[in-house]
């Protein structure tokens, strides 16, 4: 029997199987099911100050390799999310809290409120790509990810997690996000990027562009990855997930975990036990013991492979 169980920032989780923000996260009870259902930990909807009805549709075309969204973080709003929390954690498993905000003192006091309400760790979302003020446009800029971590860290002891985008200098900003207090990276959230539809000459998508995840993205998360834990940073890997080889080269990359997104679209909500299974069988069929021994292994092996 190989032991899935992996150690996170003080959180321990059955596996590194973590259900990625903006799926499946809006209500407790659906964030209980995905935990019901397998997954090591749960993250909440991207959740701001104000309710936000989101953007216009279309807000998801299907693409050969993946899925290109522009949701526009549609969110109840922090107020009304405390009950919410306390339904997932009857999940049993370690609920994260994803917020985002405009400035440091918006995360911080979002933070704080999840904090309150009883999230085992914080996600700071400065990653978005597809809203205006919020997201990627302040996550750019690793003065300013250091800044607000730094602002959240004064008022939460709580883990806080830091979601960053593969458009920005990553290593620069994961070194701001971990030198600013955070304990954990996620690398990544969705690539910018667009489709045409080329019959009614507009952007397939309302808002005209959007983020791209899903299998096409993962040689990118992998190469994110593999540069943010060659320095020495917790990391948590996120992009294109699909089976459990796809999660033995994040952990051979480096990470500590995992996030599971777009694989509930592909494969349906069960797909965390099925993944947990696949990398068990990996495990057992190479004689390693648990996650553990396959941690880093890419950088220790190097480059080439003999067959």
């Amino acid at each position: 029997m190989v032991d899935l169980s992996v150690e996170l920032a003080g959180l321990r989780l059955r596996n590194p199987l973590i259900l990625a923000s903006g799926i499946l996260g809006v209500t407790g009870q659906s964030l209980k099911r995905v935990a019901k259902e397998g997954a090591g930990a749960v993250t909440t909807k991207s959740i701001g100050t104000t309710p936000r009805e989101g953007n216009k549709n279309p807000v998801v075309v299907e693409l050969p390799y993946g899925l290109l969204n522009a949701m526009g973080l549609p969110n109840p709003g922090i107020d009304a999310y405390g009950e919410e929390i306390s339904i997932a954690k009857e999940g049993g498993v370690p609920v994260i809290g994803s917020v985002f905000g405009a400035n440091g003192e918006e995360f911080a006091s979002l933070a704080k409120k999840m904090e309150s309400f009883g999230a085992d760790a914080v996600e700071l979302n400065v990653s978005c790509p597809n809203v205006s003020s919020y997201g990627l446009e302040i996550g750019r800029s690793p003065d300013e990810v250091k800044r607000i971590t730094k602002a959240v860290r004064a008022l939460i002891s709580t883990p806080i997690f830091v979601k960053i985008s593969p458009a920005v200098d990553v290593a620069g900003v994961a070194a701001a996000a971990q030198n600013g207090g955070a304990d954990v990276v996620v690398a990544i959230n969705t690539i910018p990027a667009m489709a045409i539809d080329v019959d009614v000459r507009k952007p397939s998508l309302a808002q005209g562009a959007g983020g791209y995840s899903g299998p096409g993205i993962k040689p990118v998360g992998l190469r994110c990855v593999y540069d943010i834990s060659s320095a020495g940073i917790p990391v948590v890997g996120s992009g294109g997930i699909l089976t459990g080889r796809d999660v033995a080269e994040y952990l051979m990359a480096g990470a500590s975990a995992v996030e599971i997104g777009s694989a509930v679209y592909y494969r349906g909500v069960g797909v965390f036990r099925t993944i947990c299974d696949d990398l068990a069988d990996f495990l057992s069929t190479h004689g390693y013991g648990g996650v553990g021994d396959i941690k880093n292994l890419a950088r220790k092996g190097k480059g080439g492979v003999k067959r």
